[in-house]
């Protein structure tokens, strides 16, 4: 566990209020969605780079950055980077998997950003900043951890170390502050610390 519970921030009962409204797409971030899309939510360190990279995939219907993995209903970014939340900033990536496969978002997560650091992202330090996937249904849990095991293997191939990302059964997932939505689309040369291995995922 990130953290325990009885430590935790207490948060609120009301969500951080965001137009909802996404920023290039012009689509809604939130629910409903069209029929036989799905969501999946994965964290790559700071969330503004890594969104940008999903919503611009074809088949992806719409992203939005936000919170998840940790215990505090409805936390600000504040309180996020505190490393009293248990939350990572994540990216929910809503796709059309007739368009767009599971285990093509996959590696791209995988390739986009090092998934042996644990509780950072290069520079960026903290809980927060953990490499993780939350998934929506038991096939996408299956095909997380297959996808981990795979990239495990060129990984260790390329004599990298081990894997330490979080996959895990969404439970919650909370909307960042707007600023933070679409942060790089309204600040063009904002702060993008995306970095991957140079080791391809051998999947999609």
């Amino acid at each position: 566990m990130i953290l325990d519970p009885a430590d935790a921030l207490p948060g609120r009962d009301e969500p951080i209020r965001v137009s909802g409204i996404h920023a290039v797409t012009g689509r809604s971030m939130q629910p409903p969605y069209p029929e036989h899309h799905e969501e999946i939510v994965l964290g790559l360190g700071c969330f503004w780079g890594a969104e940008r990279l999903f919503w611009q995939l074809p088949g992806v219907y719409v992203t939005a950055v936000g919170y998840a993995g940790g215990v505090t209903s409805n936390p600000t970014y504040e309180e996020t980077c505190s490393g009293r939340t248990g939350h990572a900033e994540v990216v929910k990536v809503v796709f059309d998997p007739r368009t767009i496969d599971l285990q093509t978002l996959l590696r791209v997560f995988w390739e986009a950003h090092d998934p042996t650091q644990g509780m950072r992202q290069g520079n960026d330090v903290g809980s927060q900043y953990r490499s993780a996937i939350y998934t929506t249904n038991d096939d996408q849990l299956t095909a997380a951890k297959r996808s981990r095991d795979a990239y495990q293997y060129s990984l260790a191939q390329a004599g990298r170390g081990r894997i330490t990302t979080e996959i895990a059964p969404l439970t919650a997932f909370y909307l960042a502050e707007e600023y933070h939505q679409q942060y790089l689309h309204k600040n063009p040369g904002g702060y993008c610390g995306l970095q991957g291995t140079g080791v391809s995922c051998p999947i999609g």
